[in-house]
Parts: structure tokens; C-alpha cells; sequence
């Protein structure tokens, strides 16, 4: 049996329907409803509807649970081992945390038509819809999936609504808030991170945009990367402060616009050190330096790339290579 690794995990938060879960275990409905009968495992919350709701923590138990039972241990048993390895003080966890996969594609095929629905959902502010299609796609797609090609498209077409006077101040502020606690949600409710230096995300001094500063943030706890997310409009000598503190792997700034870019290229004056030796790593991305790279040549530290999947993938080579 593989010992469980010692690792902290955040609040839990009731998030995956049953049709979820089973697709992020492999464990069909029907067995995690027998097992909840049989063995009072996994406890799962109820909606007021009467439908199951589990939580991150409840995955990483099932999941460890099908693991003893793939190598050959007895279910009541298996339970029964993980019950004794949480009173000894341990917290399950896999491994090596693995999104679901999507072997025939359907989800990728579908996903599209959730990204219209939901944003129909939330300029006629109808959260409860919204909720119903945020559970329809994690039931045929990854959280991964999901955020990448569902709510950070819908983020940005909120935002072009509201540009072009197609909805008011206050559904822009309810849709975006609403993107914002679930994308939170899972930055706090996120895999156990790994036992390495955090990331510090943070926003230009007067950047209020913090879309795809908040959706790295829950791609990165996604694949177990410990965040610090200071978000909005961070003072440069605040942010120094904090960094001298805690020593993060990497520091990731956000600007959107000119004024907060020209705020933001004076960050080597509060940071020096990190300046001259390139510790921690400070990188950086945002629309202005995507719509007007001659903003670059302006900017100290790594550019991490003209789109999320960029600069995520720019992200975890830095990490990689910084946990060597």
C-alpha cells in the first residue's frame, strides 16, 4: 500500500454533483450510491432538491479507496483503512493529482454550447440556471476544461457586452462576481498543493481587471502549484513587502492598461534583488503587453505569453525548472 503523503488540505466546499464525481473517480453512480447505503461513505451533502453533493475531499477519499481496491483489497476493508489512516492524523491524497481524461472527445465537442448557455444564464440573472449549466459540463468535462473553454470565454464576452452598452453596470458586476466566487472556489478547494515555494498572483497598482489573473490562479491549484492570490490593484511597495517575506518560486503580474503598465515597469525599484538575480522569477502578461508588445521592451522580468494556455504552459516550466 503507498503511504499517504502528510499534505494540507483548504475548506471544503460542496461543488461535484454524482455525475461528476464518477467521472473523476471511474466509480460508476450506481456503486457510490451502494456504498453510501452499505458503508455511510462518502457522507455526501444534499442539495435541497435531494441530490448529492460532494466536495474536493471526497474525491481524493474515493479515489484512494478505488486504488486499495484495484490492488486487490475488499471494499468494507479499504473503507475501513482509510477511516484508520484519518484517525491516525493522516490526509489522503493521491499521488500525483490526475485531471479526468475525455478519451472520445465529447466533452471538447459540447463545451461551446455551454459557454453560450451560460452567458445567456447571467445577462437574464438567472444564477440558478448558471449553476445548472456549470454541473452539466463538469459532467462531460474536466474543471480544466470547463474554465479554459467555458467561463474565461464568458468572461471576456461579458466584458465586450458591457463595452458595447449590451448590458448594464450591475449585470456586468453580478455575472463577473458570480465568475469570480466559483473560479475562488476552486483555487481555495483545489487539489493538496505540492510541498514546494507558493506562486504570489497579483494586479498592477490600479488594475481592477483580475479575470485571467483568477482563472491562473485556479489552473495552477488545479495541478497541485501552492497560490498566494493578492488580486486586485496591489501596491509595489506592498507587494515587495510580501514577497521578501514569504520567497514564492515565482511572481506573476497582471496589467491590462496603460496607466497601470506604466505603474507596473517600476517594480525593479521596490524589488532590486530580485531584479539583478532573477530570484524569485518574476513574470508578467496582461492585454497590454498582447496588444502592444513594444510594452515589453518597457518591462523587466519574463513574459509569459499572448494567451492563458501560454502563459500557463510558460508558467509550469518556470516551476518545473525552479523545483529542480
Amino acid at each position: 500500500m503507498n503511504p499517504l503523503p502528510d499534505v494540507q488540505v483548504g475548506n471544503e466546499e460542496p461543488l461535484y454533483n454524482i455525475g461528476v464525481v464518477s467521472r473523476m473517480t471511474g466509480l460508476t453512480m450506481a456503486t457510490l450510491r451502494a456504498w453510501e447505503r452499505r458503508y455511510d461513505f462518502p457522507d455526501a451533502e444534499r442539495t435541497p432538491g435531494g441530490h448529492r453533493l460532494y466536495t474536493e475531499q471526497d474525491i481524493l477519499q474515493l479515489r484512494w479507496v478505488k486504488a486499495r481496491i484495484d490492488e486487490g483489497m475488499q471494499t468494507s476493508h479499504a473503507i475501513q483503512a482509510l477511516h484508520h489512516q484519518e484517525q491516525a492524523g493522516h490526509v489522503v491524497a493521491p499521488d500525483v493529482y490526475q485531471a479526468p481524461s475525455d478519451e472520445d472527445g465529447k466533452g471538447a465537442h459540447y463545451l461551446p454550447q455551454f459557454k453560450e448557455h451560460l452567458f445567456e444564464a447571467l445577462v437574464n440573472r438567472n444564477l440558478e440556471a448558471a449553476d445548472g449549466v456549470l454541473g452539466e459540463a463538469l459532467a462531460i468535462s474536466s474543471p480544466e476544461e470547463l474554465i479554459l473553454q467555458v467561463i474565461s470565454p464568458t468572461f471576456s464576452k461579458i466584458g465586450e457586452a458591457w463595452e458595447q452598452g449590451q448590458v448594464s453596470v450591475a449585470v456586468e458586476h453580478l455575472s463577473t462576481n458570480y465568475l469570480r466566487q466559483r473560479l475562488l472556489m476552486w483555487m481555495v478547494n483545489g487539489p493538496p498543493p505540492r510541498r514546494t515555494r507558493p506562486v504570489v498572483l497579483a494586479c498592477a497598482p490600479g488594475e481592477w481587471h483580475e479575470g485571467s489573473l483568477l482563472i491562473l490562479g485556479a489552473l495552477l491549484r488545479r495541478r497541485r502549484w501552492p497560490v498566494a492570490y493578492l488580486g486586485q490593484a496591489v501596491p509595489l511597495k506592498d507587494l515587495a513587502e510580501y514577497i521578501r517575506d514569504i520567497q514564492p518560486a515565482l511572481v506573476i503580474l497582471v496589467s491590462m492598461t496603460e496607466v497601470s503598465a506604466s505603474e507596473l515597469i517600476e517594480w525593479p525599484n521596490w524589488l532590486p534583488e530580485a531584479s539583478k538575480t532573477g530570484k524569485p522569477v518574476i513574470g508578467y502578461g496582461g492585454l497590454i503587453f498582447t496588444q502592444q508588445p513594444e510594452w515589453r521592451l518597457r518591462m523587466s522580468g519574463t513574459y509569459l505569453g499572448d494567451t492563458l494556455q501560454e502563459g500557463l504552459e510558460s508558467i509550469e516550466r518556470i516551476l518545473q525548472s525552479e523545483a529542480l
